[in-house]
């Protein structure tokens, strides 16, 4: 056993902090969901993308450490503390966002994805943002309860601007493909519904 690998989850446990959690709990569910979005923008920035881009998925993920850091204090009760979400995250969001469809003037259709590469890249980012956004607001509805008896409360309310931003960055991260077609100047095609 070393860094990369403990051994210690093979029982379908993981240790966090000392305390054995179940993979299979809404918060750990949600954690790797948020997980997979972090790590497939890592991927997005390593692509050829447009570098305005870059600097912008770079804050994203840090801001996604954050809310994962948010959701893992829920298993813990007041053991830990949790980095402050501040609602200027979603402002800096919607400004983005603001700026592109200023630049795109897009239409209000579905977009059939898939006429560059940066652009479908994007695009299953947005959808993988939408599965984790699903996912955190199934946490924010659990009920709260006590783990083993202890005094360990789970199931406390997410603040919402998490649900908010999580909203707005599915919403950024089509502004960005669209972007991408339209530097490219691929027209993209809606579906026929045929």
């Amino acid at each position: 056993m070393g860094l990369f690998y403990t051994g210690k989850g093979d029982k379908g446990k993981s240790l966090i902090c000392g305390k054995k959690i179940d993979k299979t709990c809404v918060e750990m569910e949600t954690l790797g969901h948020l997980d997979e979005l972090n790590s497939l923008l890592g991927l997005i920035r390593s692509q050829q993308i447009q570098s305005q881009f870059r600097d912008a998925l770079k804050s994203v993920q840090e801001n996604l450490f954050t809310i994962q850091a948010n959701i893992a204090i829920l298993m813990f009760g007041k053991k830990f503390k949790a980095p402050v979400f501040v609602h200027e995250k979603i402002t800096e969001l919607e400004t983005l966002i603001d700026a592109l469809e200023k630049e795109i003037q897009p239409e209000k259709k579905f977009v059939i994805t898939g006429e560059t590469i940066a652009a479908g890249w994007f695009d299953y980012a947005r959808a993988v943002c939408r599965r984790a956004e699903r996912e955190t607001v199934k946490l924010s509805k659990k009920k709260p309860s006590y783990s083993a008896g202890r005094r360990i409360r789970t199931g406390k309310k997410i603040n919402p601007d998490i649900l908010a931003y999580l909203n707005r960055l599915s919403g950024l991260l089509f502004a960005c493909a669209r972007y991408e077609s339209k530097v490219a100047n691929i027209k993209e095609s809606n579906p026929t519904y045929r």
